[in-house]
């Protein structure tokens, strides 16, 4: 093969990548807010058509779902929308992280990877603007999949908070089980219809968390990230 032909073959896997992707979010937004009701069944291909799409996005996107708990497969059933997750799930989701996201400051502190503090703190910029986009916001705005316009870019600056440190916390297991948790994407689901009402509290413990870090301080920062999830829990608890 030439190099030409190479040449010509990303652009074909970044667009079907691009449409992956659209498609993932379009089905995220109708099912965190109750476009998609808990219980409906999922019909590839009626969503495939409401979707003017092909098949195989929805079916990629809907794999990538199950992963969240939003989502679930049965054999001879096919793809089915969860129910929202109960108080007592919202607390034990919150007990895991609570197990192993202290250990991951704490590494992180100890491993003082040169790009952790630069990324948190661009990390805790972002949050921050988010924040006030939320307290912001005009109660009608809605993004392209029509959710509350700075949901998303809010829920995913408060994550990427988080990925930053297990990103740099120098232990790919600790990473894998934090993330394979997905809870920010069940607590969007508990936030969608009222919007985030902690978006202060977060934004300060947050920050909590930072200055823990920037003194190199496992201990400090393990009590912080646990001060933080203790918080989250008793918030997702109430909001279930």
């Amino acid at each position: 093969m030439t190099t030409d032909d190479r040449l010509g073959e990303p652009p074909v896997r970044v667009a079907r990548r691009a449409m992956r992707d659209d498609v993932h979010d379009a089905l995220l937004a109708m099912l965190l807010d109750g476009r998609l009701e808990a219980g409906a069944s999922l019909s590839i291909d009626q969503l495939a058509r409401a979707l003017g799409v092909s098949p195989t996005p929805v079916r990629e996107a809907l794999v990538e779902l199950e992963a969240t708990d939003l989502v679930r497969r049965t054999a001879h059933r096919g793809y089915q929308v969860a129910p929202p997750i109960s108080a007592e799930q919202a607390a034990e989701l919150a007990d895991a992280r609570l197990i192993v996201e202290p250990a991951a400051a704490a590494l992180a502190a100890q491993l003082r990877d040169p790009g952790l503090l630069p990324g948190l703190r661009a990390a805790q910029r972002a949050h921050e603007e988010a924040a006030v986009a939320v307290r912001g916001w005009d109660g009608t705005t809605r993004d392209r999949n029509g959710l509350p316009a700075p949901l998303m870019p809010y829920f995913r600056a408060d994550w990427a908070f988080h990925q930053t440190i297990l990103d740099h916390c120098g232990n790919r297991y600790v990473r894998s089980m934090v993330v394979g948790l997905r809870a920010s994407v069940q607590r969007m689901r508990q936030n969608v219809e009222r919007g985030p009402e902690d978006t202060e509290l977060a934004v300060a413990e947050h920050g909590a968390v930072l200055a823990a870090l920037e003194t190199g301080d496992g201990d400090a920062a393990a009590a912080a990230m646990r001060a933080h999830l203790d918080a989250v829990r008793d918030r997702s608890v109430d909001q279930a």
